[in-house]
């Protein structure tokens, strides 16, 4: 009977990336050819650990393995909500992978998160609470249970997080092995413990007051170090190999971030799955476990006393994220991390008007504040609509206004929570775009603030940055970066129309006159009605702006006061507000890079799919006076003509839309290699392949011919899609031999 379990755990976060104000994630140039770096770590680890490819000798596919059903994970709320609109099927595989895990074992292998990835050793009581209630709401909702274990920010922890999260139904959590101060047996005696002596073998239990407990797991420090940080990796058999040298009866538990898998190391998905394979097999006797199956059968007989405000990535507790503590990541020696403290002090200054306005304000709108606070996770993750809410926490009798204060504070304080994740103070720069991200955020709290009666409290943030400055004496101070990188960002009804109306005219979606259209973000909508042409003949109208968890309507009308130049950004829309009375210019040039690229990317979509609709029209004749060659001919006359159009050629050759030709495939094949728009038509069949496969009674026969002719031309489309998708198909029995081989799998 094998008595060796074998946990591994994944932590999965990104740092928060959305705007505040359309709670949407834009373009980061960075990531390109990504839009952002949600969408490229997607593809280069979230959604490869759902599909990990286990091969043969011969590089074909036995498996696909679904790394997430077989080791412990956490996702941060935030990051789930992006993945359950932007990747859907990787999404899906997390949700199945838990539901297996406690059939298997009867609990899930699924942790819950910190919801804003907060340290919270340095959070106040009510912000540690919002937190921990609004990750268990955002839980419940996605795995239709009640978590048992919650992921600790950065494994940041104190006693009293301890008895928040205990208050809140949370069995257990993991620390680092160097976060124990001391440890008792059945014997009840305490004996100092250090990282090299601690049996991590076995949950310990921290006693806390009120007679409150929680179980805790220490994770092997060594061989997770291996894995992060010494290619471990790169060789699944040398990594199984490290994991038997290490094993012993009990538990072995180690801890990484997720994103070690695939992102911060090429194809180490792979990896992983090869030992979590083994493992599955009870490979040299191990067996795969998960925290909430190994303390339901081992519940601790020991004792633990932590180390107070410790955590995993910094040695001297949690002064990472608050002091130039000498802790970094980023690569430049001799930089200094002098920033965080005034950084830190600016926002808790900050938030500490804010509570109070939280509670002041509140007490009009609200039955009790906090408990409306705490709540209000519910109606993020979509357990309560805005109407439930209201009659559980709102005062009886409020009309619309008092209801949209109510919703604009509760907004205010998910903004403000927002700032302080903690990979605002992780790296080693004010400039870098975390530390901006979250003083936008700190942004978009205070408009809140002010917008509910608070006094304006950007004259006490500045008074800090005032003390912060980057290292790179180009970027400036704190308020350099706050002037030319901050501000700008922010927000208005007149922004959002202008917003909406460029962003209509990007998708080609601008109403005709008399009618309207809209413009949506998950944050925000703006409702545009095109009402004609102004005395100067520019488009006219009216605009209704409608925010998500806000009643409340901000209206005005609009000129489009549109230029003769061909950059469409110089032209400028004039706003009239109806609560303001005051007209003000938005020119299209003066929107911030990442709402100009966005507007971009829209409107390159749109002219590429005109482009390719207009070069088929063209192949659909042409490919029919593409003449077959005669004599000692070896290619086509104007062949560079015929070259412009290769990707529509090849894509009706590949349909089957004509038969065979031997010219015009030589000509193709010929032609194809390195040919610019290879990759247009490798995108464009493999998207068809999908959508083929994904039908009630797939054409097989019609599949395999696409796959066989695209090789025929020597195009090789991205099949990772169509593969996840006929691994569904083929596990619920649904097979065609020919189509499995020509998709790489060893059947």
């Amino acid at each position: 009977m094998p008595d060796k379990f074998l946990c591994i755990h994944g932590h999965f976060y990104q740092p928060p990336r959305e705007d505040p104000w359309m709670d949407m994630v834009f373009p980061e140039g960075s990531a390109a050819p990504a839009r952002n770096w949600n969408e490229r770590i997607c593809r280069e680890s979230y959604g490869p650990l759902a599909y990990a490819r286990r091969l043969d000798g011969g590089g074909r596919i036995l498996e696909l393995f679904n790394c997430y059903e077989w080791m412990s994970f956490n996702f941060g709320p935030t990051l789930l909500t992006w993945m359950e609109s932007h990747a859907p099927d990787a999404y899906a595989r997390i949700l199945e992978a838990d539901r297996k895990s406690v059939e298997r074992l009867g609990h899930g292998n699924a942790l819950a998160q910190i919801y804003h990835h907060v340290i919270m050793p340095l959070a106040t009581d009510l912000d540690r609470r919002a937190e921990v209630a609004w990750a268990v709401a955002d839980f419940e909702a996605r795995f239709r249970r009640k978590p048992e274990g919650m992921w600790l920010s950065e494994a940041a922890v104190d006693d009293r997080t301890l008895e928040i999260l205990a208050d809140a139904g949370i069995a257990y959590t993991i620390l680092a092995p160097r976060q124990v101060e001391a440890v008792a047996d059945v014997d009840g005696q305490w004996r100092e413990a250090h990282e090299g002596d601690l049996d991590i073998t076995r949950p310990y239990l921290v006693e806390l007051s009120g007679g409150r407990s929680m179980a805790v797991f220490f994770y092997d420090g060594p061989l997770s170090q291996a894995v992060a940080f010494e290619g471990l990796l790169r060789d699944g058999e040398r990594f199984w190999g490290r994991i038997n040298s290490a094993g012993r009866p009990g538990l072995l538990s180690l801890a990484t971030d997720g994103e070690t898998y695939g992102h911060h190391f090429a194809f180490g998905e792979m990896a992983l799955a090869y030992v979590l394979a083994q493992a599955r097999a009870c490979r040299d006797g191990w067996r795969v476990t998960n925290y909430g199956a190994y303390l339901a059968a081992n519940p601790p007989r020991s004792k633990a006393r932590l180390r107070q405000a410790s955590s995993w990535s910094c040695v001297h507790g949690v002064e990472r994220w608050r002091s130039d503590c000498g802790c970094t990541t980023g690569g430049h020696p001799g930089w200094g991390q002098h920033w965080r403290k005034p950084l830190r002090d600016g926002l808790n200054a900050v938030k500490v008007e804010m509570d109070a306005h939280f509670h002041s304000a509140g007490a009009g709108v609200f039955r009790d504040p906090e408990e409306a606070l705490t709540d209000f996770g519910k109606v993020l993750a979509g357990l309560w609509k805005n109407g439930e809410f209201g009659k559980r926490h709102f005062l009886p009798g409020l009309d619309e206004a008092a209801r949209d204060t109510g919703f604009k504070l509760l907004t205010m304080q998910k903004w403000a929570l927002s700032s302080f994740a903690s990979c605002a103070w992780f790296f080693d720069d004010l400039g870098r775009i975390e530390p901006l991200n979250a003083l936008t955020f700190a942004l978009r709290a205070m408009g809140l603030a002010q917008r509910t009666g608070c006094r304006d409290l950007e004259p006490l943030l500045l008074s800090h940055l005032t003390l912060a400055a980057s290292n790179d004496p180009a970027l400036g101070s704190g308020v350099d970066l706050w002037t030319k990188e901050v501000r700008s960002r922010r927000e208005t009804a007149e922004s959002l129309v202008a917003q909406g109306l460029f962003s209509l005219w990007a998708e080609g979606r601008m109403p005709p006159s008399g009618e309207s259209a809209t413009a949506s973000w998950p944050g925000v909508s703006v409702e545009v009605s095109l009402d004609g042409l102004s005395e100067e003949g520019h488009p006219r109208g009216r605009a209704g702006i409608t925010w998500r968890h806000e009643p409340g309507l901000d209206q005005c009308t609009w000129v489009w006061e549109q230029t003769e130049s061909d950059d469409p950004m110089s032209s400028c829309v004039r706003i009239d507000s109806e609560s303001r009375g005051a007209q003000k210019c938005v020119p299209g040039q003066y929107l911030p890079w990442e709402k100009r690229q966005d507007l971009a990317v829209k409107w390159v979509a749109r002219a590429e799919n005109h482009v390719w609709s207009e070069q088929m029209e063209q192949a659909r004749t042409g490919v029919y006076l593409f003449n077959s060659f005669r004599e000692a001919q070896t290619t086509q006359t104007e062949a560079p003509c015929w070259e412009r159009l290769w990707a529509a050629l090849g894509w009706i050759w590949v349909m089957g839309h004509v038969p065979g030709r031997a010219d015009l495939i030589a000509f193709l094949r010929a032609t194809g290699q390195n040919h610019p728009d290879g990759h247009i038509l490798a995108r464009r069949i493999g998207e068809s392949v999908c959508a083929l496969l994904r039908e009630s009674v797939p054409d097989w026969r019609r599949i395999a011919v696409i796959l066989a002719r695209a090789a025929d031309i020597g195009v090789t489309p991205d099949l990772w899609r169509a593969q996840n998708i006929y691994w569904g198909r083929r596990s619920r029995g649904v097979v065609d031999i020919e189509v499995a081989r020509l998709l790489w799998f060893a059947e």
